[in-house]
């Protein structure tokens, strides 16, 4: 499968590159796509949610009223649950939502992510670009010339590269990451998936 490498204005270069049919190619896995994206949301999550029960209640510890003979139910503290003011019952304590998924599984999650990108003809390389400095008015030209402004695009580095983060950082809808942080939430989250020319070997050497 081979994809035209366009150039920072949107034009073809004349070259190709061939996009690796056992990562881009393959039958795409829902059930993998949903547990991996739902252990990148948990994961998300800082879990520091807390309610005070009735111990941790700060209040009076007297006996509200006489045990018989009110017509009323009993009622032994001020703190309980069903007075005002009283503690929560069963209420949120810090806990850690992370969860276990298998190497094999995220490896075919993002897999599937990447060839649904295919499939729908979200995916385009840029052939390789650098910048002198950081220059978010240059980002944006690109991004005019490859018609994705205003669109939600996921940029794919091979290797770091400071002057290109840094340039598009400040524009909305726009995030930039390598090769090795691929993740199967950004592919999907993102309209437009733009690998970076030698962004598709080093994907190829992680996946395949």
């Amino acid at each position: 499968m081979k994809v035209a490498v366009l150039d920072k204005l949107g034009k073809e270069t004349g070259r190709e590159v061939e996009l690796p049919a056992e990562v881009f190619g393959v039958e795409p896995n829902d059930h993998a796509i949903y547990l991996d994206v739902k252990q990148y949301l948990a994961n998300q999550r800082q879990g520091t949610h807390k309610s005070k029960e009735k111990s941790e209640i700060t209040g009076s510890t007297r006996k509200l009223k006489r045990q018989k003979g009110t017509g009323t139910a009993r009622a032994g503290s001020i703190k309980s649950p069903v007075f005002r003011g009283g503690g929560r019952v069963f209420g949120p304590q810090p806990r850690d939502y992370s969860f276990k998924l298998n190497k094999k599984v995220k490896r075919l999650a993002r897999k599937s992510a990447l060839a649904y990108k295919v499939k729908d003809g979200d995916l385009a390389v840029l052939e390789a670009t650098s910048f002198a400095a950081p220059k978010t008015k240059e980002f944006a030209s690109l991004l005019s010339g490859l018609s994705l402004a205003g669109s939600k695009t996921l940029f794919v580095l091979a290797a770091e590269d400071k002057n290109f983060y840094l340039s598009g950082r400040n524009l909305p809808k726009n995030k930039i990451v390598t090769a090795d942080q691929l993740n199967t939430y950004d592919v999907l989250n993102a309209e437009k998936l733009v690998l970076v020319e030698g962004a598709v070997d080093k994907i190829k050497e992680i996946l395949a």
